[in-house]
């Protein structure tokens, strides 16, 4: 979670003027930061009898790859779209963070993380694409 929170913090330093967003719908922004938390939260912390850790034959080492693989992408996007905005931006930097967090979920067979990623990716995605379209 540290490598694909690392250019979200360099961004909003940088641009703290420009973090408004133009959307508005208080829900939607407290849901984004309700899955947010949420999956950060449970992603380090297990709820018992709702974590059922690994559940197929070397699920470690795809969870390890995937995630891998996709913390790259997130950062190799942040490098390439640093200084652009646009649809391509802004849903590629939406999406990734929602796939992680869902995959992860499934992965564990982690109930409380599946329900959090799909109200983040949701909410998350709703937002990037009524701040830039």
């Amino acid at each position: 979670m540290a490598i694909i929170m690392i250019p979200n913090i360099i961004y909003a330093v940088k641009q703290k003027d420009n973090m408004a967003l133009e959307s508005h719908n208080k829900m939607i922004i407290i849901a984004e930061q309700i899955g947010r938390y949420g999956c950060f939260v449970l992603m380090i912390f297990n709820i018992p009898y709702t974590y059922f850790n690994f559940w197929f034959a070397n699920s470690l080492a795809v969870y390890l790859s995937v995630n891998g693989a996709l913390c790259l992408t997130y950062l190799i996007f942040w490098i390439v779209c640093w200084n652009k905005n646009g649809k391509l931006k802004a849903l590629t930097l939406s999406i990734i963070p929602s796939i992680i967090f869902l995959f992860d979920g499934i992965v564990l067979a982690n109930i409380p993380l599946i329900v959090c990623a799909v109200i983040f990716a949701v909410s998350h995605i709703y937002i990037s694409c009524k701040n830039f379209f």
